[in-house]
């Protein structure tokens, strides 16, 4: 990163998939509302929902016809098992997948989980003009995901280039 670009802070909502887990327990959600408040942006709004497509679906739609909102971070709900629905109730709300984040991310992992993280089916998109990245619910795959590659993206001094410098493009 260079100092020859200002810093944007971004809008960005978090929204942990959990049919177990209270706010008061949601360490991942935490992970991430720290981190990006550390980082400079702003948290525009965060829920815990069960797993449950619709409600998911809902949510997130809110939130992406949410001109204020620039990006949401979902945790939870991306394994195989038979409750695991983020992929099925929000990838319909995408306009433009980022096959390159969940490739990115598992690859990542590998070095960490080693063949496990074939089970992760985290991905990335952009809806509305809005950025929303899907990570599993494990506090570990968060702090990866954020350190490795969402913090970078979402930060607009990271050459050469970021998702953060594109806004205000994306709906030309």
């Amino acid at each position: 990163m260079t100092a020859d670009r200002d810093f944007i802070p971004l809008s960005l909502c978090v929204l942990t998939v959990s049919d177990s887990r209270t706010l008061a327990e949601d360490s991942s959600g935490d992970y991430l509302v720290q981190s990006l408040t550390q980082a400079g942006h702003r948290l525009a709004e965060r829920k815990l929902l069960p797993d449950d497509r619709y409600k998911l679906r809902a949510a997130v739609s809110q939130w992406i016809a949410d001109e204020t909102v620039d990006g949401i971070l979902v945790t939870g709900g991306t394994g195989f098992t038979g409750r695991d629905s983020t992929p099925e109730a929000l990838l319909p709300l995408l306009d433009k997948e980022m096959p390159g984040f969940g490739e990115l991310f598992r690859a990542i992992s590998y070095d960490e989980i080693g063949t496990s993280t074939l089970q992760s089916r985290a991905f990335a998109g952009l809806a509305n003009a809005t950025f929303l990245f899907c990570l599993p619910g494990s506090t570990s795959a968060c702090r990866t995901a954020w350190e490795k590659i969402v913090g970078a993206q979402l930060d607009a001094r990271t050459r050469p280039c970021n998702l953060a410098t594109l806004r205000p493009r994306l709906k030309e």
